[in-house]
C-alpha cells in the first residue's frame, strides 16, 4: 500500500512534474511514466489502470494528467483520495494549468507533494494546511523582520533629518545673502483682533482712565503686526541671519556631525525661520515725536475651483506719541471712499468731526492722547469691509493635479488681479507622505520642502509688473488630488484697501506741529485655498 511516484504529464507523455517517494531507480520510474500514455485508453470512464507490476490513478486537468504510481497492493479508496486532495493543490500553485505554467510553479508543485505524502503513504492534511507548512511561517520570524525593519526606517528617518538640515542650511544662506524670504515672513504672523463693533470700548490697563488726565480710556493693541522694545534696535529684515550654529540638538553625536560640516567647509547658520504663533519681529524704535500706523489683515478662502468664499478685510490706525507735550493733537486723515468699507472710531473720538472733516481728534481738546504706549500705541480708528469680488483679490492661486501612471503631476499658477505690488509671498503646498523631496520641474522663484510636516513651500520675494502670474509644477508619485489641499499663502503689502492716509498732525494748543511719520501694512491673517 505504497505511491511509488506522483506526477503531472501531458497527453504526449512528458513529465512537467515528476517525485520519486520510494527507493527505485530513476530509469524504472521513467519508464513507468512513459508507458502510461500508451495504456490510456479513449472514452474510458474508469481512472485507474492495472499492469503486471503497478496501478496507476489519474485524473485529467484539462490537458494534462495528474498521475499517481503505486503497488498493486495499495487500497484504491486511499490513492483515490490522495489524488483527489492533490488535484486541489495543483490549482492553488499553478494559476495556468498547461505546461507553461505548471512549468513555473514546479517546484513548488514538488514542495506540495511532499507535504501529502510521506516515504509513500498520505499525510493526514488538509490543503490549507499544506499551504502553511510551505510557506514556513512563524511568529518569531515576522518578529524578527519587524524588529529590522523598524530599525531599517529609524536609520532612513535620521539619514533624511540630517540631510534635510544640511539643505535648509544652505538654502537659509542663500535666502539671507538676498535678504531672505523667512525673515520678512514673519512680519505676517501677527494676530488682528477681529471683533469690530463690540471691541470698540476698551479700558486703559495702566490704571489711569479718561478723567485723570494722563489717559482717556484706549488700551495699546498689543497684538498688532509689530512690537518695539524701547532702547533695543531692531535688526533690519533684509540682513542675512546671523546666530551660533544651527542647532540640530545637544548629543554628543550630533555636535561632531556640526563639527564635521564646519570642516568639510559647510556655512552653519541659526535656523531663523518663524513659527506662526511666536512673538513677532522687533520694529525699527522710534524716531518721529508722532508716528501712525496703519495696518489691515485680510481673511481669504477660495475655492480650488474658481470663486471666492470668504474674503474679509479688517483694518486698523494706531497713534504712538513719544513726548508729553505732543500730546494735545488730531490727526487728520483721507481715505479710498470706497462705500464698502465701513469705518468706526473710537468711542472717545468725537464722531461728528470724524464725519464731517474726516479729522480724528478727541471729544475734551483738553485732555492729552496718552504717551509712551506699548506695541503699536492706542487705535483711533477700525475699518472692515466683505466682498465676494475676485478682481480686488490680491492673489489668486489655481492648482491642477493630475495623475498619469504612477505620478502626479501638480501645476499651481498664481495671478495678482488687483495689480499689487506684494512682498514675502509664501504659497504652503500640503503633499502626501514622501521619502525624499517632490521633483520640481519647473518654478517661477524658490521652493523649500518641509519634509517633517510634508509641505512644499514655494517663495517669491517680490511680486509688481514683472511678475503678475508664475507658475510651479512638480511631479510626486500618484496620490488622491484633494491631498493637495489646502494650500495655504502669506503675504505683505505696503498698500492697503482703504488706503487710510495721514494728512497732517495738527496742534491744539498752539505752538509748531510735530513731526510725523506713517507706518502702512496688509498681511494675511488666513489665505487658503479649500
Amino acid at each position: 500500500m505504497v505511491v511509488l511516484a506522483a506526477s503531472i504529464i501531458s497527453k504526449s507523455g512528458k513529465a512537467l512534474v515528476s517525485r520519486q517517494f520510494v527507493d527505485m531507480s530513476r530509469i524504472r520510474i521513467e519508464g513507468y511514466l512513459a508507458a502510461f500514455p500508451k495504456l490510456v485508453g479513449i472514452g474510458k470512464q474508469h481512472t485507474y489502470i492495472e499492469t503486471e507490476n503497478v496501478r496507476y490513478v489519474y485524473q485529467p486537468i484539462e490537458s494534462l494528467y495528474l498521475l499517481l504510481v503505486t503497488n498493486k497492493q495499495s487500497n484504491i479508496l486511499e490513492d483515490l483520495e490522495t489524488l483527489r486532495l492533490l488535484s486541489k493543490l495543483v490549482p492553488e500553485y499553478s494559476y495556468s494549468l498547461d505546461e507553461e505554467g505548471i512549468g513555473r510553479t514546479a517546484f513548488e508543485l514538488i514542495f506540495a507533494f511532499d507535504e501529502v505524502i510521506s516515504l509513500g503513504h498520505k499525510e493526514n492534511v488538509t490543503v490549507t494546511q499544506v499551504k502553511q507548512y510551505c510557506e514556513m511561517e512563524s511568529h518569531e520570524e515576522r518578529l524578527h523582520k519587524l524588529v529590522l525593519q523598524n530599525k531599517i526606517n529609524e536609520t532612513k528617518d535620521v539619514m533624511k533629518r540630517k540631510a534635510s538640515e544640511i539643505d535648509k542650511s544652505k538654502i537659509e544662506k542663500n535666502r539671507g545673502d538676498k535678504g531672505g524670504f523667512m525673515s520678512l515672513q514673519s512680519m505676517g504672523s501677527g494676530r488682528i483682533d477681529t471683533g469690530f463693533g463690540s471691541d470698540s470700548g476698551i479700558s486703559n490697563t495702566g490704571g489711569s482712565g479718561f478723567g485723570s488726565g494722563s489717559g482717556f480710556g484706549l488700551s495699546p493693541d498689543v497684538d498688532t503686526f509689530s512690537t518695539k522694545s524701547k532702547g533695543r534696535p531692531a535688526a533690519s529684515a533684509s540682513a542675512p541671519p546671523k546666530g551660533l550654529g544651527m542647532q540640530l540638538g545637544k548629543t554628543q553625536k550630533a555636535n561632531q556631525f556640526l563639527e564635521s560640516l564646519k570642516a568639510e567647509g559647510e556655512v552653519i547658520v541659526e535656523d531663523v525661520r518663524p513659527i506662526i504663533g511666536q512673538a513677532k519681529p522687533a520694529a525699527a524704535p522710534l524716531t518721529d515725536p508722532v508716528t501712525l500706523t496703519v495696518e489691515e489683515k485680510i481673511n481669504v478662502t477660495l475655492k480650488r475651483d474658481g470663486g471666492v468664499s470668504n474674503f474679509v478685510v479688517q483694518g486698523t490706525l494706531s497713534l504712538q506719541i513719544l513726548n508729553q507735550e505732543d500730546a494735545f493733537i488730531q490727526v487728520q486723515i483721507e481715505t479710498s471712499g470706497n462705500p464698502a468699507i465701513l469705518f468706526k472710531a473710537h468711542p472717545n473720538m468725537s464722531k461728528e468731526l470724524f464725519a464731517n472733516e474726516n479729522i480724528l481728534g478727541l471729544k475734551d481738546p483738553n485732555r492729552p492722547f496718552p504717551t509712551g504706549q506699548g506695541g503699536d500705541g492706542v487705535s483711533l480708528l477700525r475699518w472692515r469691509m466683505q466682498s465676494t469680488d475676485e478682481s480686488i483679490l490680491p492673489l489668486t492661486i489655481n492648482c491642477w493635479p493630475s495623475v498619469s501612471g504612477s505620478e502626479t503631476y501638480v501645476n499651481i499658477e498664481y495671478e495678482t488681479p488687483a495689480q499689487m505690488d506684494l512682498q514675502n509671498v509664501v504659497i504652503s503646498v500640503p503633499l502626501p507622505a514622501l521619502r525624499e523631496a517632490p521633483n520640481i520641474q519647473q518654478i517661477d522663484g524658490e521652493w523649500r520642502y518641509d519634509s517633517r510636516n510634508s509641505v512644499l513651500e514655494w517663495s517669491v520675494l517680490l511680486i509688481d509688473n514683472s511678475n503678475r502670474s508664475g507658475a510651479l509644477e512638480f511631479v510626486v508619485p500618484a496620490a488622491d488630488p484633494s491631498v493637495f489641499f489646502p494650500i495655504s499663502a502669506q503675504l505683505t503689502s505696503s498698500r492697503t484697501f482703504s488706503d487710510v492716509k495721514v494728512v497732517n498732525v495738527l496742534p491744539l494748543k498752539g505752538g509748531a506741529t510735530p513731526k510725523h511719520s506713517q507706518r502702512t501694512l496688509l498681511a494675511t491673517e488666513t489665505y487658503q485655498v479649500v
